[in-house]
């Protein structure tokens, strides 16, 4: 049997080298702003909210967890049949779970969603769709906090957005939104007609239109996508509470939306890192101390961890039931060796009776010679 060893591309190869390269940024980048915020305010910020945490708090956050879980999964699963992929809601949720606490214990914060998207292309037998279904599926997430971010803002804007507005009025400020436009219409330009990227653009907004803005499929994505961001905010307003944060909730909230905006900046160590910079920005800007914003920050993480728990049983149980149908295969690929080898001994020992029996006569070719037999490896 001839067979066919796949050696990858310079291409590939520079994609891999590049991929690994930002990846290690972005675990750099997190750990530098941790490593900042420690020199500025101490290690006591990170381990006073720690120490707080107590059983009936745990129990509030695996609530909140197995909610926004359950949602989430659903968001997928409707995401899924939009793009014609079969997902069932059971099997959505414990992937979901063991996506999550893949996000939060390895680097990176995505890798649980990798495995989730590959792990169900492998099923569905569509690889790229899957990995849409999962990209649409979390975009979709965004928008809404976006959405939503925005409106709380404006109704109830924040004492650090007013930081944030004289620096955006700066004309150096100004000169860097010309730049961004500029360099967005140069990529819009050069990626236009049949081009690889401008197919690409193409198939990805018809699918987004698909799965996304359907008629029967936009109201459940905008809903969960809702009640999964009203977890969210549940949760990091308990967090605060925890760390002793008095402040109203209606003054608390806008704080909480700018933190977990700050989620979605790819620099962080499995999710650390952004949003304890600027959860501790917020807050003191807002006049409730920037070790407040960090502790409460610190125990947000600590609560998503704990709610992502489940996911960890996920994979032992998986793992289990793996090595179990491995043996049971293994067990039944002997047996039918035994099996085998039984039935090639029978026959050899009636061939031999045969043969005794038998006349030289019998076998017309049969010669001194010995013939050549070629095999192909």
């Amino acid at each position: 049997m001839t067979r066919a060893i796949r050696i990858p591309s310079r291409a590939a190869v520079r994609r891999n080298r590049s991929g690994y390269g930002w990846a290690r940024l972005r675990t750099l980048g997190g750990l530098c702003i941790l490593a900042v915020l420690v020199w500025h305010l101490g290690s006591g910020a990170f381990l006073d909210g720690l120490r707080r945490i107590d059983l009936p708090t745990l129990l509030f956050a695996l609530g909140i967890g197995l909610l926004t879980t359950v949602f989430s999964a659903w968001r997928w699963c409707l995401v899924a049949r939009g793009l014609g992929l079969r997902l069932p809601l059971g099997r959505a949720v414990a992937d979901y779970y063991r996506a999550l606490f893949l996000n939060a214990a390895l680097p990176g914060g995505v890798l649980g969603d990798v495995h989730r998207a590959v792990r169900h292309g492998r099923s569905a037998r569509d690889l790229g769709r899957a990995v849409r279904a999962v990209v649409l599926e979390r975009t979709a997430g965004q928008l809404v906090l976006l959405v939503a971010g925005a409106a709380v803002l404006l109704v109830r804007p924040s004492p650090a957005l007013a930081q944030v507005s004289r620096v955006l009025s700066t004309p150096g400020a100004a000169l860097v939104a010309v730049a961004v436009t500029v360099l967005a219409l140069a990529v819009a330009y050069w990626t236009r007609g049949a081009s690889r990227a401008g197919r690409a653009l193409r198939t990805t907004l018809t699918e987004a239109r698909q799965a996304l803005f359907a008629r029967a499929t936009w109201p459940g994505v905008a809903f969960s996508s809702a009640v999964v961001l009203a977890g969210y905010l549940g949760m990091f307003v308990l967090a605060a509470r925890v760390s002793g944060v008095g402040a109203p909730l209606a003054e608390l909230v806008p704080l909480v939306v700018l933190a977990l905006l700050a989620m979605a900046v790819p620099l962080n160590v499995g999710g650390w890192g952004p949003r304890e910079g600027v959860a501790a920005w917020a807050f003191g800007a807002a006049g409730l101390g920037a070790a407040q914003g960090l502790t409460a920050s610190v125990v947000y993480g600590a609560l998503a961890f704990v709610a992502s728990l489940p996911g960890a049983a996920v994979l032992v149980v998986r793992w289990v039931a793996g090595m179990r149908a491995g043996s049971a295969s293994s067990v039944r690929g002997g047996d039918e060796e035994e099996e085998g080898e039984g039935d090639l001994a029978v026959q050899g020992v009636a061939g031999g009776k045969n043969a005794a029996n038998s006349s030289p006569d019998s076998y017309p070719d049969s010669s001194p010679e010995v013939s050549e037999v070629r095999t192909t490896p």
